[in-house]
């Protein structure tokens, strides 16, 4: 019998783990502990750098939780990403039947193909402020991890 190592994460291994992304305050914002695990490879971009960072070095079968700082893992908030928008833009590059309230998060068309969305503002008579930073931009996060697999 062998003793060989156990295999640890590193750059460009693929993964088969369960993960919980939740806010400060405990509440979850995106998890797989409750369903199917993900699978994925480093350095793919499926996961933000920061995330990543904290998986190098884990073994499998190791279940840990990390606490991210205010915009370490979705960057900080940038006030340039508050723009108005004309409800004649609004229309030509959403759904233009939709009827949008404050707090609602619209998918706009993306010059060149592709989809980004922004959360509603204000909606006055001629334009709509819209916030398009990241939901979590600025925010504090936890991220729980356990490794299932590492290829």
């Amino acid at each position: 019998m062998s003793n060989s190592p156990q295999p640890v994460v590193n750059e460009g291994a693929f993964l088969t783990l369960h993960y919980r992304l939740s806010s400060q305050d405990g509440r979850d914002i995106v998890t797989t502990f409750n369903d199917n695990p993900a699978t994925l490879q480093l350095g793919s971009g499926q996961l933000v750098p920061a995330l990543e960072e904290r998986l190098m070095g884990l073994c499998e079968g190791a279940h840990q939780t990390f606490e991210l700082a205010p915009g370490e893992a979705f960057g900080a908030r940038n006030h340039e990403l508050l723009q108005r928008v004309s409800l004649a833009t609004l229309r030509e590059n959403s759904d233009a039947d939709a009827d949008y309230a404050v707090g609602d998060v619209v998918d706009f068309n993306a010059p060149g193909g592709g989809r980004f969305a922004g959360v509603l503002l204000e909606l006055d008579e001629d334009d709509a402020l819209f916030d398009f930073n990241h939901p979590l931009a600025g925010q504090p996060v936890k991220f729980e991890v356990r490794i299932i697999g590492i290829l």
